[in-house]
């Protein structure tokens, strides 16, 4: 089986290329994402029986400033891949790494509905209607309309996965968890932090990866239009994750918040499960939080005692 990989060079796409390898035919893209003939060739040449689209730019909060960058790769190059896919005569699955920001708000009553400060604090699924306020999830729920009418409309087989925020890096201290636990391990005093309430929930990369496997491997039960939502359900604030991770590193400095202004939009509640996909396809994470943090500090110890 022929599979096409975007994205491979990701967080998620590195540790998910070697699963594939294993006992797949694996291919890439040559062409950028943006160039619609290039990419339009380049697949009909592949003919891939599963697309696995994981390219994006994924940093949130750049995506305000950033708009017509995040609207060309993250929508557009989405685009031309899917009418790529249209044509493929062996296609049996198109899935793709939605996020779980197109939740955005769910404001508690109408007269409240433009701040995030006081969004119902429910489990999101699949059920929740998205209300995505960050141009990046914008491009992202564009890109699941838009699978959903090639679906309706030619048939093509599709699924969304809603991913929660994967941990697990050892090479890039952009992303929350990696932020914390390097800044911690590199400043035994004082750190800087940005904002302490937003609630989140968190899922290690071995878990999403397994998710991501468990997709690709049954595409005949979820290939018919499937939005998944992928969380393991533990939501806590980004201040009582920092005091997690402190207590764990032993650290006793002081933790400065809010150094830096709050992001447009900011979304003070994220938290899902993964019922359908247990449902469907029997995964559900195994490693706990405690796991995947105590995992996580290991590879950044090992990162930065190599530096000396």
């Amino acid at each position: 089986m022929k599979i096409l990989l975007t994205g491979s060079s990701g967080f998620i796409g590195q540790a998910l290329t070697p699963r594939l390898e294993k006992d797949y035919e694996l291919f890439t893209l040559s062409s950028d994402l943006t160039d619609h003939a290039a990419i339009k060739a380049e697949v009909k040449k592949i003919d891939p029986n599963i697309i696995v689209h994981l390219a994006a730019r994924t940093e949130v909060e750049k995506s305000f400033y950033e708009q017509i960058s995040f609207s060309e790769v993250n929508y557009i190059g989405t685009l031309n891949l899917i009418e790529s896919a249209k044509t493929l005569k062996h296609l049996k699955n198109f899935i793709f790494a939605s996020t779980m920001e197109v939740y955005g708000w769910q404001p508690i009553s109408d007269e409240i509905e433009h701040t995030g400060m006081y969004t119902r604090r429910v489990t999101f699924d699949e059920n929740t209607i998205p209300n995505p306020n960050a141009p990046y999830a914008v491009a992202k729920y564009g890109c699941e309309k838009y699978l959903e009418y090639a679906h309706r409309s030619l048939g093509l087989p599709f699924t969304a996965i809603r991913q929660t925020n994967a941990y697990g890096r050892h090479d890039n201290d952009f992303f929350v968890t990696e932020a914390i636990i390097s800044r911690m391990l590199k400043n035994p005093h004082e750190i800087d932090m940005g904002y302490a309430e937003p609630w989140r929930n968190f899922i290690y990369v071995d878990d999403l990866v397994d998710a991501w496997m468990t997709v690709i491997t049954n595409p005949d039960k979820v290939n018919g239009g499937t939005i998944l939502t992928i969380g393991p359900d533990n939501a806590l604030s980004i201040k009582d994750y920092a005091d997690k991770i402190a207590k764990k590193l032993n650290w006793h400095g002081k933790v400065n918040w809010n150094k830096r202004p709050t992001r447009d939009g900011e979304i003070y509640w994220l938290n899902s499960n993964h019922n359908l996909i247990t449902q469907l396809l029997e995964w559900k994470p195994i490693v706990t939080l405690d796991q995947g943090l105590d995992k996580t500090i290991e590879l950044l110890k090992e990162k930065y005692q190599s530096y000396g």
